[in-house]
Formats: structure tokens, C-alpha cells, sequence
């Protein structure tokens, strides 16, 4: 979520909430800085806040969510301009894929104006950038506040005793080994 109003992250994970279920994590508040982009529309000095859900949803409805998101943004406008950002995304084990309205060379087209994009992947226990990735999703805050959502992640499946968790992993064949 970006935004310039602090209270405008708080309005929004109500609304999410309601929608998609409790939430398990809360990123601190953390300054937008790398890009301008979003000024004209949203002013100066924007924030951002990441927050993630209990319950994982199904990846193939990324372009369902992201069409909620953008009736949500449209809700919190000031005469036709956004007030809040949000781009929702999901993390899996190996990536975090974030949705999108803007077509480019490197994403894939889901439907009714909904791309995805493959922003980071995940490699000797860190979070590692595409050359395409946002510059703000290549610092080390990003990157820390995505392997704590993995972590949760993975504790989640661990709990449940998923079959899911070894169906997100790599299977060697020859050694039997699952990898990460």
C-alpha cells in the first residue's frame, strides 16, 4: 500500500480484511522514496505498508483481487485522483508475484487488464531481484520484510502438516532431496 495519509492504510486493512480475513502481518510504515511516480496523482512525501492474510488465497485469483483493489482505490479518490495504491501480490516460498494494469515486455497477461509480474525469487535465503524489479523491492527492508512473510508462511505449513509446503518444493530425483 502507498499512500501519503497514514490513516488511509488503517481504512484500507479494514476493507481487506472484511474481504480477504485476518491479517498476519504488518509491515512498520516505511518512506516511499525511490520514484516520483505516484506525486502527481497522490502528493508528496508517501509512505508505504505492507500487510499479508492468514489464509492463502489461490494464486489464479490475483486478477479477481486486483480488480477489488482497484474499486477500493477508486473508493478512497479525491476528484478523480487516488489517494491510496494498492497492489496486491502473492508470496510463495520460491517468488513474490505482484499484480499490475501495466502491460510490459516481462508480464504476463491474467485478464480484464490484469498482468502479473515475477518481481523477486527466492535463492540461498534471500529474496533476489530481476533486472525489472522495482528499485524500492531491491532494499534490504523490502527484502527483510518478505522473508519474514515467507517465514510465517512456512511456519503456517509446517503447522497444518500440508502436503502443499513439499508441492512448493523442488524434488531431486536422484538424491530425494527437496530443495527450497
Amino acid at each position: 500500500m502507498i499512500a501519503g495519509r497514514e490513516e488511509l492504510f488503517e481504512l484500507s486493512q479494514t476493507e481487506l480484511s472484511s474481504k480477504f480475513g485476518m491479517i498476519d502481518y504488518e509491515s512498520e510504515i516505511l518512506p516511499f522514496v525511490h520514484t516520483d511516480y505516484y506525486e502527481k496523482e497522490m502528493g508528496k512525501h508517501l509512505k508505504r505498508r505492507f500487510v499479508s492474510f492468514q489464509k492463502p488465497f489461490d494464486p489464479e485469483k490475483l486478477a479477481e483481487i486486483k480488480l477489488f483493489t482497484n474499486q477500493l482505490e477508486e473508493k478512497f479518490s479525491l476528484q478523480d485522483n487516488r489517494q491510496i495504491n494498492l497492489d496486491p501480490g502473492y508470496l510463495s516460498l520460491s517468488k513474490l508475484v505482484l499484480a499490475t494494469t501495466k502491460d510490459y515486455s516481462h508480464r504476463i497477461y491474467l485478464r480484464e487488464g490484469i498482468y502479473a509480474e515475477v518481481t523477486l525469487y527466492y535463492q540461498d535465503k534471500t529474496f533476489k531481484p530481476y533486472p525489472w524489479t522495482y528499485p524500492d523491492y531491491k532494499t534490504k527492508d523490502y527484502q527483510e520484510v518478505f522473508s519474514q512473510i515467507r517465514q510465517i508462511y512456512l511456519e503456517q505449513l509446517r503447522v497444518k502438516g500440508s502436503g502443499l509446503y513439499f508441492l512448493l518444493r523442488r524434488h531431486d530425483k536422484e538424491s530425494g532431496k527437496f530443495y527450497s
